[in-house]
């Protein structure tokens, strides 16, 4: 993560079958990178296997949302 630097987002798709709709939805960065909009994971077992850094956070997202994980 950059902090302090702007980052462009392009939509590249939202989860057509989900409510509200349109969302998990995913972004492209013009860093070369991805921005994930998800259900926020909160299971507590889930996070611990996990282990995440300060900072960082985890999200969770449908497998039918995996196909658009594909350069625009």
């Amino acid at each position: 993560m950059r902090q302090g630097i702007t980052m462009k987002l392009t939509l590249v798709a939202g989860d057509p079958d989900s409510t509200p709709k349109n969302s998990p939805t995913l972004y492209k960065t013009d860093r070369g990178s991805w921005v994930v909009q998800g259900w926020v994971v909160t299971d507590p077992d889930a996070l611990a296997t996990i282990n995440l850094p300060e900072g960082e956070t985890a999200v969770e997202i449908p497998d039918r949302m995996i196909p658009f994980f594909t350069n625009p």
